[in-house]
């Protein structure tokens, strides 16, 4: 790997674009580089991975919406498909991307990366498989722009802080979504480079999404930046140019929006020729909730065993990292963390509601766990109401550490109770992260995609498209049309609201 410096220029110092970001950005994404076995198998658990949540996810209100706004858009001439839908519902790339994305987001339990900020990864594989299936691309194609994108949004969240200044994580989505749908289409450097601009400019957004009472607009957000990636990759492909340098500029993203003229990133990319590995650094989701809460869940039933009555608990303190402090716990100040009519977004992003929950049941459950009984049960809201969180040094020296092996998002609990007996315990990574206690494997994503289509769909396409998809390297382009998890006719709910566009 290969540590690129990045900080802003003035106008006059011309910088050339082979020492700019976005530029070395793009010339690893159009490396066509080998993709080892071990890569491509990840990749396949990432798809299997996004396909069980979207399913489970396809008639909750974000997503029902998000496809209507999708129907409404159909081509006459090949386009891309719609999960729950089959070859019927051919729809704009842009479109079809639209409806993936937010029925992949909805639920919050897909993968993840945890570095100097935030990031979901599979957010960019809808994008990707979308044009991938109007362009009429293969496997292979899919399984290189796949790869590049996770690539790029790796090697950004490493070495950026967006939070530090509220700016909302999927400024790195959206050029990571664009270097692969350009890596998948085998663009050239040059256009490359301009559509990462493009999408770079026009993805800011403010972190207001994720604070407060949070709206059904997280869902949306990588959805809204996969439409924005496409627009910019068509427009590059037309020959036009984008705001340069997008990084570096004198009135540039790091300039006014980031560190500031003097600020500098360190951005690890891999040299020529080099595979580019980044997604084996990634983790998926045991738990549907805040990355963050992954092993603090593990941790809660752990500890929930040695407890004979809840009510006894006087307080509980996690001791944890900074993002986990300030982003889902006490630190953060959002009095709806603590709220037991709050929406299901901000109750995912309540460490708070979430190990109360985890402590009294010993599971957890994407739907049960959140539902309004369960949030407004008297014992739960007292139980609550008593815990708090704090950051500590090791905890956030962990959570930022250049190892993956020894990076850890976990915490040290303590439970006081009633009678002044203390139970404590700590946990450092999830049980399904890769250096957890039972590293997810081909078999475990099977068994969460088995969990959260089981009742949707038949034992027949669960066997097809499983089939197709360990396939992946091999698909023509009329496989990779198939590449979707069709439900039965009349699961799916239809929208009685109306928009513009229908």
């Amino acid at each position: 790997m290969i540590n690129h410096t990045v900080k802003v220029h003035p106008s006059k110092a011309n910088l050339k674009k082979p020492d700019q970001l976005a530029w070395k950005l793009a010339a690893m994404s159009a490396d066509d580089v080998p993709v080892s076995c071990e890569v491509e198998e990840m990749v396949i658990n990432r798809i299997i991975d996004n396909a069980a949540v979207a399913v489970a996810s396809l008639n909750r209100t974000p997503v029902i919406n998000a496809r209507a706004q999708a129907l409404a858009h159909r081509r006459a001439n090949q386009g891309a498909f719609i999960f729950g839908l089959g070859r019927e519902a051919n729809v704009h790339a842009e479109w079809a991307a639209w409806a993936n994305c937010t029925a992949v987001r909805e639920l919050d339990y897909h993968d993840t990366f945890l570095a100097a900020d935030y990031s979901h990864p599979a957010d960019s594989i809808p994008a990707v498989l979308a044009v991938a299936q109007q362009l009429g691309k293969s496997g292979p194609d899919v399984l290189r722009g796949i790869v590049a994108a996770y690539q790029v949004h790796v090697s950004l969240v490493k070495a950026i802080c967006l939070h530090e200044h509220k700016i909302d994580h999927v400024a790195h989505l959206c050029p990571a979504q664009t270097a692969g749908v350009c890596a998948l289409l085998g663009l050239d450097i040059d256009t490359t480079y301009q559509a990462i601009q493009h999408a770079l400019h026009v993805s800011i957004s403010t972190r207001q999404s994720r604070k407060g009472e949070i709206s059904s607009w997280k869902a949306y957000a990588p959805a809204h930046t996969a439409k924005l990636a496409i627009e910019a990759v068509d427009r590059a492909m037309r020959g036009e140019k984008s705001p340069s340098p997008i990084y570096e500029g004198e009135d540039s993203f790091i300039a006014w929006i980031l560190g500031g003229p003097h600020a500098e990133y360190s951005v690890p990319l891999p040299e020529k020729g080099q595979e580019k590995r980044a997604i084996l650094e990634t983790y998926t989701k045991e738990h549907s909730a805040e990355y963050q809460s992954q092993a603090l869940i593990d941790l809660a039933f752990r500890m929930g065993e040695k407890i004979a009555d809840f009510e006894q608990i006087k307080t509980i303190l996690i001791e944890t990292s900074h993002h986990t402090h300030y982003v889902i716990g006490t630190g953060c100040n959002d009095p709806q963390k603590f709220d037991p009519k709050s929406t299901r977004e901000t109750l995912d992003h309540s460490i708070m509601y979430i190990f109360a929950v985890a402590l009294q049941d010993g599971s957890w459950h994407h739907e049960t766990s959140y539902t309004p009984e369960r949030a407004q049960r008297t014992d739960t809201v007292e139980l609550w109401q008593k815990i708090s969180t704090v950051e500590t040094d090791k905890w956030t020296r962990l959570y930022h550490d250049k190892n993956p092996d020894k990076k850890a998002f976990g915490g040290r609990v303590i439970i006081t109770m009633m009678d002044g007996s203390v139970i404590e315990d700590k946990i450092e990574r999830a049980n399904a992260h890769p250096a957890g206690d039972r590293p997810f494997a081909r078999e475990n994503y099977l068994g969460k995609f088995d969990t959260l289509t089981d009742g949707i769909i038949s034992l027949e396409e669960r066997n097809r498209f499983i089939d197709l998809v360990e396939k992946l390297s091999s698909l023509n382009h009329d496989q990779l049309c198939d590449l979707n998890v069709v439900v039965p006719d009349g699961y799916l709910v239809h929208s009685e609201l109306k928009g513009i566009f229908e």
